[in-house]
């Protein structure tokens, strides 16, 4: 599901209860002017007053997303999906925010791991979830999957594995590749799939 008819669907299921919580209806209008920060401080009152509303936790997960408050993001995203399991979208930009966390290197290597492996799972569920919207993450996922490889193949920390990088890049030139077969005349999906390549080239010792 795209993400105009994800809003869509958001506002017509928000306005419902937008009675019942008024701070729903606040933050969706900062959410949909791009108003991120105001949207946060009236989600979050929004989420507080009514704790089982998905709709406004998949909102609060957005508009922390971007913020850059990736940890809250995912936090918010978390509780939406407990709410609404099968929810791909909630899925995928939790994977998103995990992504970025990811590659903070300021983060232990263990940290950065989880949050790594974290992301390919959650775009795993998001594949299975919503064929309609594969390309997508299929794409995010083989970024993904190259981030992760060139993370393990990094000589001189802790979490060095060697077998498992190169297994890594594989996968995200099988991913793009997916996405490249369904789309030949993406030039953007091309670039990325090189990358890949090129990163699993210099691993293999086939340049």
């Amino acid at each position: 599901m795209r993400l105009s008819a994800i809003i869509s669907l958001l506002v017509i299921t928000s306005l419902e209860s937008s009675a019942q919580n008024a701070y729903v209806k606040l933050g969706q209008q900062a959410f949909m002017d791009g108003n991120f920060k105001t949207a946060v401080a009236q989600l979050e009152k929004a989420c507080l007053v009514d704790s089982t509303n998905a709709n406004a936790y998949w909102m609060l997960g957005y508009s922390y997303y971007h913020s850059e408050n990736y940890r809250k993001s995912i936090a918010a995203y978390t509780k939406a999906i407990f709410i609404n399991p099968v929810d791909a979208t909630a899925y995928y930009y939790r994977a998103r925010a995990k992504s970025f966390l990811g590659k903070d290197t300021y983060l232990s290597p263990d940290e950065r791991e989880k949050y790594l492996l974290g992301a390919i799972f959650d775009l795993t569920k998001a594949i299975a979830m919503d064929p309609t919207e594969q390309t997508k993450s299929y794409q995010t996922r083989g970024i993904a999957y190259r981030e992760y490889g060139i993370f393990k193949l990094q000589a001189n920390q802790k979490n060095y594995d060697k077998v498992r990088g190169i297994n890594s890049l594989r996968a995200s030139i099988s991913d793009l590749e997916k996405v490249l077969n369904d789309n030949p005349g993406r030039t953007d999906i091309s670039s990325l799939l090189d990358i890949s390549k090129e990163k699993l080239a210099s691993a293999t010792g086939k340049h």
